[in-house]
């Protein structure tokens, strides 16, 4: 296995096991490394150890089902292995600055962007281990498509994108389609839940002084700095990349989120939502 399989193996144990009493010994063996040297190189690519990094997602997964089920707070915290409710109370604070309590009663999910939740399929960080993203700067970009509302909890946008695909004028077959989330009214930070409405756009980059049908509507994409990710693979896979994204790279990675959308670009290497080799970029905005 190259570096990156190796730390991605040793995530996807971790993944699997979130509910059994590991080590950090026990991740060094599932991908056959001493534990002497695995926690160092761990700790070196991750910028924390193995066992910060197991009791990280434990919080994150407690998160996940305190606004994903109806499980009493203590028997997550217990599940997850924290040793009383007094130590699964004061590290979940500690993490998330707020009380376990005080979460659930929020509805608060803790990952934006695409809201989904932490929790990944199995072998998803082996697939996404070496997913990188190019930091680039970008002009702003004039689409024309379709608006559709939402909920964080609802996915219409297979049904829109039929709908919009079925609207694009011949002249911009070629050019690029963007997938644009866009958070409502009901979507600020001290007031977010699953039933938070919220907005997407389907659209199609459009030249200057283009004219828009009556039944289309126009959307500028600011210009700016942005985390470009490349996902290859069908539709049906894409949530994978953002569960990595969110879960893992993005925690990591040292970048706050700008004010501004984040979208999906579908361009000429986008060759059918059931094609394996099919490529979608993602973008998301960030401060430098």
């Amino acid at each position: 296995m190259n570096d990156h399989q190796i730390i991605g193996q040793a995530i996807v144990f971790i993944e699997n096991h979130l509910y059994e009493m590991i080590t950090a010994r026990d991740a060094a063996e599932a991908v056959s490394y001493s534990y002497y040297h695995f926690h160092r190189y761990f700790s070196a690519v991750m910028g924390e150890t193995i066992g910060s990094y197991i009791r990280g997602r434990r919080l994150t997964q407690a998160a996940w089902e305190l606004t994903h089920s109806k499980k009493k707070i203590i028997d997550i915290g217990l599940s997850l292995y924290f040793e009383s409710a007094e130590s699964f109370t004061r590290a979940f604070k500690d993490r998330y600055a707020m009380t376990p309590t005080e979460y659930r009663k929020r509805g608060i999910d803790i990952l934006i962007g695409n809201r989904q939740s932490a929790q990944m399929p199995d072998r998803s960080i082996v697939t996404h281990a070496g997913l990188h993203p190019e930091i680039t700067v970008i002009p702003a970009v004039t689409i024309m498509g379709i608006r559709f509302h939402t909920t964080v909890s609802g996915n219409e946008s297979v049904a829109a994108w039929q709908q919009f695909n079925k609207k694009v004028p011949a002249e911009l077959l070629a050019n690029k389609r963007y997938g644009v989330y866009e958070a409502g009214s009901t979507c600020s930070s001290d007031d977010f839940h699953t039933d938070s409405e919220s907005s997407a756009f389907a659209g199609v980059e459009i030249p200057d002084n283009y004219p828009v049908p009556e039944d289309m509507k126009v959307k500028k994409l600011c210009g700016g700095t942005y985390a470009k990710f490349t996902h290859k693979g069908t539709v049906d896979t894409l949530i994978r990349t953002y569960h990595y994204i969110w879960g893992v790279w993005f925690p990591k990675s040292g970048f706050e989120l700008a004010g501004r959308d984040d979208f999906e670009c579908y361009t000429e290497r986008f060759t059918g939502p059931d094609d394996e080799n099919s490529e979608i970029d993602i973008y998301f905005p960030v401060n430098v």
